[in-house]
């Protein structure tokens, strides 16, 4: 398991919004308490999230950022074009890092393992604080009116509160889905 961060986003209605909280633990110390875990790639049209090593993360982040533009910001297929070479590639598949994805129309989690992954509900969380931020996101959005990003904030409170590493310094980013 990935310890050390929560990461959710939550899709509806061509809009994804996606979370991070800021805390960076090495064992058991708190190293930082407001790093940024999420990024706008593609001209700010597409989120993408990481739950693992920092230097690992950033690799990730690179290399999709170069799909996506291969691909002209096609997330599905810079997501498996990744996936694959994060499977195949020596380098790559030492990285230890979960990241998850998003344009507003899609979301998908990625592995090393080869693994692209969409969600049901438009909901997926990853990291030590993820199962709590998925359960609280998928009641807030089954049986709330609140809109996507007050769910968010309020799942990654939740998660804040149970995992230990998570804190409660979120950062929060918002896609639309641009009609094309």
């Amino acid at each position: 398991m990935i310890k050390g961060t929560t990461i959710l986003c939550v899709k509806r209605d061509g809009v994804a919004v996606m979370a991070g909280d800021g805390q960076v633990t090495l064992e058991n110390i708190v190293l930082k308490e407001k790093a940024k875990k999420i990024r706008k790639l593609y001209n700010d049209q597409v989120l993408a999230g990481f739950a693992g090593a920092t230097a690992d993360a950033f690799t990730l982040f690179e290399r999709f950022e170069q799909k996506l533009e291969k691909f002209h910001g096609n997330i599905t297929r810079a997501s498996v074009e990744l996936a694959k070479e994060w499977r195949t590639d020596r380098m790559l598949r030492r990285l230890e890092a979960l990241m998850i994805v998003s344009d507003g129309e899609k979301s998908f989690l990625l592995s090393g393992n080869g693994d692209i992954m969409e969600p049901d509900e438009g909901i997926i969380a990853i990291g030590s604080g993820g199962a709590y931020a998925l359960a609280a996101a998928r009641a807030l959005f089954r049986y709330s009116n609140l809109d996507i990003e007050d769910i968010v904030i309020k799942s990654m409170e939740i998660a804040s509160q149970i995992c230990i590493y998570t804190n409660k310094e979120i950062i929060i980013e918002r896609v639309t889905k641009k009609n094309d």
